[in-house]
């Protein structure tokens, strides 16, 4: 199985631009990337911000963009969306908690939850009782591994710029997922940076976003400083044996390659 995952699109409505950039451009370098190389995925989940305002006419612009994806679509909710603007346009999007956009679904051998951290009017991510409640019956009954995807990282990533922007309250979180009997997955975006790691024995990862990525300042807390890094995309490789990610960057020219310099016979490997 494989599952892109792309996070903090940021699309703006036609006509607008976002630090000088158009969104949607690079989205589609995105998406043309993707449909070149992974186009045998089975999904691909975008984790928040979809749009940078949450405008109808941002939904309806990303909506045109993803005509040309070659694989469904899995959508999730960031601090930039709104819920209403995103139900006008993509209205057929399941949930299973009323009046949010949170859902699961089995995928082969793996179980997905998609959760709904947008709290209305902050930039923090939080899950109310209901979507926690929720969150504790799918886990408890999970006969297969988790991959939970969520807008806002659990964790604290050890970066004071975002960290202070996380899931609000991780620590009621936190018991619910050492009690799954499954083996659990955090996937998530908002910190515009790919990461990875262990969070108290659960491994999670983040990815940069689309249009622009956030300094990797460890030192200076408050609002991060945008940059435009190369971006890049998540490929999640769930196997038998766990998860395997890898971090593609995307909008350079891939036409150019050449062989790994060296003769065949210099390339030793001592087989046990």
């Amino acid at each position: 199985m494989k599952i892109i995952h792309l996070s903090d699109l940021h699309i703006t409505p036609a006509g607008k631009s976002l630090f000088g950039e158009d969104p949607s451009e690079h989205l589609s370098q995105c998406i043309d990337h993707i449909n070149r190389h992974h186009a045998d995925a089975q999904y691909c989940v975008l984790t928040g911000d979809l749009t940078h305002a949450g405008h109808p006419l941002a939904y309806q612009r990303l909506a045109e963009c993803l005509t040309a994806l070659k694989m469904p679509v899995r959508f999730l909710m960031g601090n930039h969306d709104d819920r209403a603007a995103f139900a006008e346009v993509f209205t057929q999007q399941p949930s299973e908690v009323a009046g949010f956009v949170q859902h699961a679904e089995v995928l082969g051998d793996y179980e997905a939850l998609y959760l709904d951290t947008l709290q209305d009017g902050y930039t923090d991510g939080y899950l109310c009782e209901q979507r926690l409640m929720w969150l504790e019956q799918k886990l408890a009954a999970a006969t297969r591994p988790i991959l939970l995807f969520s807008h806002h990282p659990m964790p604290m990533l050890q970066y004071p710029s975002m960290d202070w922007l996380r899931l609000s309250n991780a620590e009621q979180v936190l018991p619910l997922l050492k009690r799954c009997t499954q083996p659990v997955h955090l996937f998530s975006g908002h910190v515009h940076r790919c990461s990875a790691g262990m969070w108290n024995g659960i491994p999670f990862f983040t990815v940069n976003g689309t249009n622009h990525q956030h300094e990797l300042d460890l030192n200076t807390p408050g609002a991060a400083t945008s940059t435009f890094e190369p971006a890049s995309y998540a490929v999640i490789l769930p196997h038998a044996e766990g998860v395997t990610v890898h971090f593609q960057p995307f909008g350079y020219d891939d036409s150019v390659r050449f062989p790994y310099t060296g003769s065949l016979d210099a390339l030793k490997c001592r087989h046990v």
